[in-house]
């Protein structure tokens, strides 16, 4: 039987044991299902070399070459990777379009009485799913902006939010980014079409019924555009105004940010492009700074500016509702689940 989906949340509520992506290493690294591992039929190379021949020899010897490749590989994966699996596994497979990599697959573990079945249209399908879901209908999701200037900690409150049961939209968790200048993370940013499956995957695990509380941003998070709709319903969306004292922030921001602040030379990297929009002066003396190693100073006319100056400026121009304004009087652990407590009242009254 081959699997059609005709929406995202049907997808995603499939009854299969295991996601298998039978694509090159090179495309599932690109973008994949939610959970899916990775068992290629064809790697890299052999992708590449079977490419060649069936263009510029013919697609017979291309697909006899193809179809040894796939069958070894494939041979290998029944032997050493799913070699645990009892005879009621169902496994669910997809390669690019649904066809000859994932149906070769699927017939192979159908042979040895696996239950195994194919996505019709393969990822392709999948990704038509995803742009549909995130670019062409509406977000049927409440979204609750948390606001605030740099350094009131509203990342950490959405981890404090979540543990007291509240919905929660971590974007700079999905795209891997701190959501500021200097807010690049180890291990670099998702592929924007990686960005978006983590993106729709946590919009369907959400209750619609239910508001979700996601951290106001831009509409890019470091290299990332956040879709339409998310970027609209954001815009759009009642905020909860987290304030917390300048020295406060401060020493927030330098044990947060310690690994840059840390990093001289990247730091100047990042900092001196600044110029042209900051002035020559200004960004001398944040150099000064990090040559004297003054991590405390430097955050400080950081967030003097250039972090507030930018923020205040967007305030602006947002056309959003304020539902409450929100001081926190520390932002230690307790003082931030202090801080959570409040927030979760104000969304009781929602």
């Amino acid at each position: 039987m081959v699997l059609k989906f005709t929406d995202l949340p049907s997808l995603y509520a499939h009854d299969y044991d295991t996601v298998i992506d039978v694509r090159s290493p090179a495309e599932y690294a690109e973008d994949h299902l939610p959970g899916a591992i990775n068992l290629p039929v064809l790697d890299d190379q052999e992708r590449a070399r079977v490419g060649t021949i069936y263009v510029q020899q013919s697609p017979f010897l291309a697909r006899k070459l193809g179809a040894a490749l796939v069958f070894r590989n494939a041979a290998n994966h029944i032997e050493q990777s799913l070699s645990h699996h009892e005879g009621g596994w169902k496994p669910m497979v997809y390669c690019w379009r649904g066809g000859q990599r994932s149906g070769s697959f699927t017939w192979m573990l159908q042979q040895i009485g696996w239950r195994a079945e194919v996505v019709e249209g393969g990822y392709r399908t999948y990704r038509r799913l995803v742009s549909q879901h995130l670019y062409q209908d509406p977000l049927r999701h409440r979204l609750v902006a948390l606001d605030g200037y740099t350094g009131t900690a509203k990342t950490e409150l959405l981890v404090h939010l979540k543990t007291r049961g509240v919905q929660v939209l971590d974007l700079e968790g999905l795209a891997n980014h701190r959501g500021s200048l200097l807010g690049e993370m180890p291990g670099g940013q998702p592929s924007q079409k990686a960005f978006e499956s983590a993106l729709a995957a946590a919009l369907c695990r959400c209750d619609t019924a239910r508001p979700v509380v996601v951290e106001a941003e831009s509409s890019k998070i470091g290299g990332l555009i956040l879709p339409p709709s998310v970027w609209a319903a954001l815009r759009s969306a009642p905020r909860i105004q987290i304030n917390a004292s300048a020295d406060a922030r401060t020493a927030y921001l330098v044990t947060a940010y310690n690994d840059i602040l840390s990093d001289a030379d990247r730091l100047q990297n990042c900092l001196s492009p600044l110029r042209s929009h900051r002035g020559h002066e200004v960004v001398d003396g944040w150099l000064e700074l990090i040559d004297a190693g003054d991590k405390h100073a430097l955050t400080r006319a950081l967030m003097e500016q250039h972090y507030d100056p930018a923020y205040a400026k967007s305030s602006r121009v947002r056309p959003s509702k304020v539902l409450a304004r929100i001081d926190a009087c520390a932002l230690d652990k307790a003082g931030l689940n202090a801080t959570a407590a409040r927030i979760e009242r104000v969304l009781d009254q929602l």
